[in-house]
């Protein structure tokens, strides 16, 4: 996709002058293909399927290293391959090493800092493939076409899960989440976490559409929205169409900087709604009269457990990851008043909450900013340009869906997670289309 980024006149190699055209057209279905297999792999993972949501396993732990490390090594050779060192070297932007500086230096804060590099190493292989995805494609077309194959795979893998192994693609009444049962969670371990996901495939659906590849996209579409319906997540089948009629007010207005402002506005309410209910009864109240469970199936009682922790490292944090399940949550002592007992959760259900507890509250906010708001300021500059806006207005619904839906869940820097990633593919992209100055070739 590099050439969306680049200028017209330069070349996919840094050597394209000693190919035949025949050469370069073999180069370019690879670079596309490889792309497309990214895509699939970030969002089906490499340990689809678990069944009943436990705590990531040393089997899927050991996959999931030894897997991304293989994955990592490929794109990265293929990166340094089929994208002009020049290109790479503009794509990949200082605010993005800033945070993965950030990441680095926490992991000497943690309990136990060899896990936490561990996890980092995960991380940044991950999002080798999630820069692959993005940059290998020479056009826009190639991008759509390679995803779009790629998605509709996936579904086609999941409806049929849906009929050969139910047990696995939805939830039962066996386990701790037997009040799930019936809801659909396809190849992701929870419903939870598998409604945003399909959410974000929704969202690609529209973009192939609005590029002219309807056919598919509109079946990635209507599928992956009868999924999200079947999964029975009420916030997630509140959040994605609110997050779509946002970005989409750019084109009914033509003001970026409207839906920008609207988009901040809809965070703040929604801060206020969830996290925002534990530091003021008045605001617990008002959610209670509109939603009728201000605690949103317990979590604000593992809001306050991490707000009570974040003073004693308030600077410094508690490492990248370093925070639950370490021996100091593990070894509390159990609150019995609390709704969930936090020595068992493997995260605060908040990602900001737990990107201040990782990296302490200056540089936790500098990665949110990084990560979360510096997207929608590339978003004002992307739109300027008309050949882009489509791509663009991809990116901003996913962050601006995530940004809701991180009040809820934790996502952001998180290893090899598909919503993370997912994330990251808008997040990332976003800000490489307007730091690279150019487009696509058509």
């Amino acid at each position: 996709m590099h050439n969306i980024l680049v200028k017209k006149n330069s070349r996919y190699l840094s050597s394209e002058s000693n190919y035949t055209p025949v050469q370069l057209e073999f180069l370019r279905s690879i670079a596309a293909l490889i792309s497309g297999i990214g895509f699939f792999i970030i969002v089906f993972t490499l340990t689809p399927f678990q069944g009943d949501f436990v705590s990531e396993g040393r089997n899927s732990s050991i996959i999931n290293a030894f897997g991304y490390s293989i994955l990592g090594v490929i794109y990265l050779c293929a990166l340094l391959t089929l994208v002009d060192r020049h290109v790479l070297f503009r794509s990949f932007p200082a605010s993005w090493l800033l945070v993965f500086v950030i990441a680095f230096w926490s992991c000497f804060n943690a309990q136990e800092p060899e896990a936490s590099m561990r996890s980092l190493v995960l991380t940044l292989c991950s999002m080798i493939v999630v820069a692959g995805i993005l940059l290998l494609p020479r056009s826009e077309r190639e991008f759509v076409i390679a995803g779009s194959n790629a998605i509709l795979c996936l579904m086609v893998i999941n409806y049929a899960a849906l009929i050969i192994i139910p047990h696995l693609a939805t939830h039962t009444q066996v386990g701790l989440e037997g009040g799930h049962a019936g809801s659909w969670r396809g190849h992701i371990s929870h419903k939870n976490f598998a409604a945003p996901v399909f959410s974000m495939l929704a969202i690609f659906g529209i973009y192939c559409w609005r590029v002219g590849v309807k056919i598919r996209g509109a079946a990635i579409f209507i599928l992956a929205v009868i999924f999200v319906l079947n999964t029975n997540s009420k916030t997630t089948a509140g959040f994605f169409p609110l997050a779509v009629t946002i970005v989409f007010l750019s084109r009914l207005f033509g003001s970026p900087l409207l839906t920008v402002i609207v988009h901040l506005i809809f965070t703040t309410a929604i801060f206020c709604l969830t996290i925002g209910t534990v530091f003021s009864s008045t605001l617990n109240n008002f959610t209670t009269s509109i939603l009728g469970d201000p605690t949103f199936t317990g979590r604000n009682s593992i809001w306050l457990f991490g707000l009570e922790y974040l003073p004693e490292r308030f600077w410094s944090g508690y490492g990248y990851y370093g925070f639950w399940q370490s021996p100091l949550v593990i070894e509390a002592e159990r609150n019995f008043e609390a709704a969930w007992d936090v020595r068992g959760i493997v995260s605060g259900h908040n990602t900001y909450l737990d990107a201040l507890l990782m990296f302490g509250a200056p540089c936790g906010i500098l990665v949110i900013a990084v990560l979360v708001f510096k997207p929608l300021a590339d978003y004002m500059r992307a739109y300027r340009r008309s050949e882009n806006r489509a791509l663009a207005d991809f990116f901003l619904m996913i962050v601006v869906f995530m940004t809701y839906d991180g009040m809820l869940e934790t996502f952001l820097l998180n290893r090899s997670d598909a919503m993370w990633l997912l994330f990251a593919l808008g997040s990332y992209g976003m800000t490489t289309l307007t730091h690279v100055n150019g487009r696509w070739k058509a």
